[in-house]
């Protein structure tokens, strides 16, 4: 019996080989067909289809889903709220956090989630995508402090502060607003948390082109909690 080039030859190997190209062309179009079924589908399928190999920003598979997303993310304002300056914050116990323990989404009538205006689609790899760029426009610990115990006493959150994270909802890594009232919130617990693994696997996914930046931005300031019961996380 001989080896050639990888294949194993003896009797039948002839058959074997063409049941087993047969087999890689029925995974092939049984992906294939996944991935253009997902495509149409719902926001958080389109997600959860990237993470299974699936990729929509590069072709036009789904291209109504993407442009659907971009319409929901554009009722998320930009901002231009001044990272240097203490931001008013709704009044005290007029917000309501839904859920319990770690996993907790912020009242959406308060904290609906706000974009920088300084991210878009076609800078993200001078942005969001470049390593340490969130810091170089993260607000000074000496504002967020201050608007944080504001921002307790706005949800009615009685505990330390330091059981709570002063969270953008929609993260910087995704172009969130930096220090907008509309987009920060005490979330219950500390950094990291479920939320971070969220933020992270979607700012990989945005950064490898596999989902666009608008629909991450959309599916987070939504319900990062689905998304994380959906497997959209990091490891």
């Amino acid at each position: 019996m001989a080896i050639l080039m990888g294949w194993r030859l003896g009797p039948g190997s002839g058959i074997r080989r063409q049941r087993r190209a047969r087999s890689q062309g029925d995974d092939l179009a049984r992906k294939r067909r996944s991935c253009r079924g997902r495509g149409a589908a719902s926001s958080l399928l389109l997600v959860t289809a990237a993470l299974s190999g699936c990729s929509f920003a590069a072709r036009g598979d789904g291209s109504a889903a993407v442009a659907a997303a971009a319409v929901r993310a554009a009722r998320l304002v930009y901002s231009h709220a001044s990272i240097y300056v203490v931001q008013r914050q709704p009044p005290k116990d007029s917000c309501h956090a839904q859920g319990r323990g770690l996993f907790v989404l912020p009242d959406p009538r308060c904290t609906p989630g706000a974009l920088n205006a300084a991210v878009n689609q076609g800078d993200i790899y001078r942005t969001i995508c470049r390593e340490g760029w969130t810091e170089t426009v993260r607000p000074p610990e000496a504002i967020t402090e201050a608007e944080k115990r504001a921002s307790m006493q706005a949800y009615g959150d009685t505990g330390p502060l330091h059981a709570y994270e002063y969270d953008h909802l929609v993260p910087l890594e995704l172009g969130g607003a930096q220090n907008d009232p509309r987009n920060l919130w005490p979330e219950p617990g500390t950094s990291p948390n479920p939320k971070d693994h969220v933020e992270w696997a979607l700012n990989r996914l945005v950064c490898e082109g596999r989902v666009p930046l608008a629909r991450a931005q959309e599916e987070i300031a939504t319900n990062w909690i689905m998304l994380y019961r959906e497997g959209v996380r990091e490891r």
